[in-house]
């Protein structure tokens, strides 16, 4: 049984690798030459922010192989908190994980897609029955007849496949081939696609956001003995938020930012003269770090980028073809989870093919198949509305609530009330599991624990149980600011009393 990937970034790799492992003949297409290689053509800025790998990554890979994990990790840069730059100069760290000292960590995008590939071609040495073809890009698919065209550099190729995995990203022609197939009308920037003769129906959304982004460099500076040191801490996200604007920073080899602000805003920013004095307005530390004239020249020349939010449904047509990763579901990047639901998105997959008793190397019904790839587009379309919905919220938290006061007594209340499982155990549990989430979610666990550190809790029951815990933190939080703030006494009433009751 064939499997064609069509995609070879870092999910359509993961995905190369899952299948390749559970016994199908794999072969993976990738539009673009092999990045690996150097080529003296390509230049300009990547439009790309940072990438940021958390625990549903890391259960994601495991469940192919742990030592991709550790090899993976190894370059990467652990983030503990973040650092909130106030407008004054003020500095306050907010750690991920007050109980566990848990992390997340930060990886260059080009670096990481590279290890990928590594990974895909290292397993082919180990025999892997894997083919790589790059600059093969998708003209067009016939999912009842399963067949795929692609154009190269010497015409166009057919190429039959049992199942085709779509991997190729926000502007997915795999998706695009699958609404090919149905009719469609639209509602504002809402396409709604059916299928009568088999009723099925496609829902797609896709919105940009007013928001846009820079990137930016902060050079690593010389020690002296010669070697590069950071200009920051290593170990934090750093976000500078101004309310309706903000700038971040992630540490890789260096320090790779990002302003994100209205298009209005950024538009400003083409003129030198205004650009200096915006910045000396309100990144004033920032700018002695970048060096004012390597600013101004990449404000100049780096691309304003756009942010989009895809949402579609389903994920699959018949048994013939499944989306993961961006092709499925695109998010704003403000909560870091875009490449971890991808990755997540292949561990879910495979988890109901093996609860259906999907074998590549033994007979199974059609059905089975589509069956489970219709549970896999069930659970995952509510999961990623809820990522989608929440990485915004989270920008708004970024760029202006970690500079309010409730924001800080929210991460008192939070951490107090705090209970939590080491990843150690989850990540025990995922491997053993026939259910994709076989977590029931008991105690108090803040959002961002449930996103980053809890791969055994889906994204939409996470939503969920933060929207019921933030109704409480309201009550506490009136009642704390009541009585002058959190007395012993009164604080220790709420936990060990009626709290837990309404937890459950």
């Amino acid at each position: 049984m064939k499997a064609a990937v069509v995609g070879a970034g870092p999910v359509g790799c993961l995905a190369a690798l899952n299948f390749a492992k559970e016994g199908w003949d794999v072969e993976l297409y990738e539009g673009r030459p092999d990045i690996r290689i150097p080529c003296p053509e390509a230049s300009g800025v990547q439009r790309s922010v940072n990438l940021v790998l958390s625990s549903r990554a890391i259960a994601a890979i495991n469940s192919v192989d742990p030592a991709i994990t550790h090899r993976l990790l190894s370059t990467a840069i652990p983030l503990k908190g973040r650092m909130i730059h106030g407008a004054e100069g003020s500095q306050s760290s907010y750690l991920y994980d007050d109980k566990d000292g848990q992390c997340i960590y930060s990886a260059n995008r080009p670096l990481l897609n590279q290890a990928f590939l590594d990974e895909v071609f290292g397993a082919i040495v180990k025999g892997a029955s894997i083919r790589v073809h790059f600059e093969h890009k998708l003209l067009r698919a016939n999912f009842d007849a399963k067949l795929l065209t692609f154009a190269t550099g010497t015409g166009n190729v057919d190429v039959s496949f049992d199942l085709c995995v779509g991997a190729d990203g926000s502007h997915s022609t795999v998706r695009h081939q699958i609404m090919r197939v149905v009719k469609w009308v639209v509602f504002d920037c809402i396409l709604i696609q059916f299928l009568p003769s088999i009723s099925l129906s496609m829902e797609y959304e896709q919105k940009f956001i007013p928001t846009q982004y820079i990137e930016l460099h902060m050079p690593a500076r010389s020690t002296l003995d010669g070697q590069p040191a950071f200009v920051l801490d290593s170990n934090h996200l750093h976000v500078w938020p101004r309310h309706s604007f903000m700038l971040v920073a992630f540490p890789n080899r260096t320090f790779t930012c990002s302003i994100f602000a209205p298009e209005v805003e950024l538009s400003k920013l083409k003129d030198r003269k205004y650009s200096l004095e915006f910045f000396r307005t309100h990144f004033a530390e920032v700018l002695p770090l970048i060096g004012e004239e390597h600013l101004l020249d990449a404000l100049e020349r780096n691309p304003r980028n756009s942010l989009i939010t895809i949402k579609a449904k389903p994920y699959h047509y018949k048994g013939s073809v499944v989306l993961v990763g961006d092709s499925a579901h695109s998010m704003v990047p403000f909560i870091g989870q875009g490449l971890n639901c991808g990755l997540e998105d292949v561990r879910v997959l495979s988890t109901f093919f093996r609860a259906r008793g999907i074998d590549p190397k033994e007979p199974f019904s059609p059905i089975d198949l589509e069956t489970a790839l219709k549970e896999y587009t069930d659970i995952r379309y509510a999961d990623a509305v809820a990522i989608c919905d929440l990485a915004m919220q989270n920008y708004e938290e970024m760029r202006h609530s970690v500079t309010t006061r409730s924001y800080v007594i929210r991460k008192i209340i939070d951490a107090a009330l705090t209970s939590n499982v080491p990843f150690s155990k989850i990540a025990a549990e995922l491997l053993n599991s026939k259910r994709p989430f076989p977590n029931t979610t008991q105690g108090w666990i803040p959002l961002y624990t449930m996103i980053a550190f809890r791969a055994d809790i889906p994204y939409s029951v996470a939503k969920a149980k933060a929207q019921r815990q933030t109704r409480i933190i309201d009550i506490i939080a009136q009642a704390a600011l009541g009585v002058g703030f959190f007395s012993i006494g009164f604080g220790g009433y709420l936990v060990s009393s009626w709290i837990p009751r309404l937890i459950g």
